[in-house]
């Protein structure tokens, strides 16, 4: 993707995810037009939260998430996968057609019915994020004959 050379470091990198979120928002919105996905459960809330996973994977800024993105993914989800494992999951999402993933194939396999490995990884991380249980209240009184 060509980025303006006016600018450089922070102002380019800046304008190249600025891009990159209009492009996903254009997919996004093809998504909520689509008859096939209008009974999904809060669509729009999905894909906003698809959109910000995927930006914070796509660590060759070209739009994909390549292998070295899917290894950070996997590591920053606490389930460390070998190279032949990843190339398998980005075979899976992508039919086979790419070495990388894009938004499009991404979105299609969060929204999709069948059950990719890498689907399965990003709900379990969603859930134990929000499982985060805190008991209401004060704690329960204690006495001295209950402390270690």
């Amino acid at each position: 993707m060509p980025v303006n050379h006016k600018f450089q470091g922070g102002k380019a990198f800046g304008l190249l995810k600025a891009q990159q979120r209009e492009r996903c928002e254009e997919i996004n919105k093809e998504y909520m037009e689509d008859q096939k996905y209008r009974d999904e459960e809060d669509l729009l809330e999905k894909l906003d939260s698809f959109k910000n996973k995927y930006a914070e994977f796509d660590l060759n800024e070209q739009g994909e998430i390549d292998m070295m993105g899917l290894k950070r993914m996997m590591e920053k989800l606490g389930v460390p996968k070998t190279h032949l494992e990843m190339k398998k999951m980005i075979s899976e999402v992508t039919e086979g057609i790419s070495d990388s993933i894009n938004y499009r194939d991404f979105v299609k396999m969060m929204l999709g019915k069948r059950s990719a490995v890498l689907k399965l990884v990003m709900i379990f991380e969603d859930k134990a994020n929000g499982a985060i249980c805190k008991p209401d209240g004060p704690p329960p009184k204690r006495d001295i004959a209950s402390l270690p």
